[in-house]
């Protein structure tokens, strides 16, 4: 399974970015798809996540109400839509899915997530 991650770069303070994660798995491993990132010298944190067929998407709370997570039809993309980019918000985002429908309780959490894309930069800077 590979989870091949895009659409990261340079951009400035205030502006957007739409990152995208392809899954070469299948839905069967994308019950549930997030995305973390890590800034250096900081742990990896949860930034979004959902699981497939709609329902509740969650929200890291540094980015509530800026970032928007959504998925494709099909259940093998998810899409992170960066607007008003902070230069705090600069990190490699990396995607991850698990084949579990997972609950509120862990869908936060990234040892839940089996597989994890390789990461893609994003760096908001003037």
């Amino acid at each position: 399974v590979q989870l091949q991650a895009s659409g990261g770069g340079l951009v400035q303070p205030g502006g957007s970015l739409r990152l995208s994660c392809v899954s070469s798995g299948g839905t069967g491993v994308t019950s549930t798809m997030g995305w973390f990132r890590q800034a250096p010298g900081k742990e990896r944190e949860f930034v979004a996540a959902a699981r497939r067929n709609g329902g509740n998407k969650y929200y890291g709370d540094s980015v509530r109400g800026r970032f928007t997570f959504s998925r494709d039809n099909a259940g093998n993309t998810a899409y992170l839509q960066m607007n008003s980019l902070k230069p705090e918000d600069t990190a490699v985002y990396y995607c991850a899915s698990s084949a579990a429908s997972m609950i509120q309780s862990s869908i936060r959490w990234e040892r839940y997530y089996e597989y994890w894309g390789q990461g893609t930069q994003v760096t908001v800077s003037s």
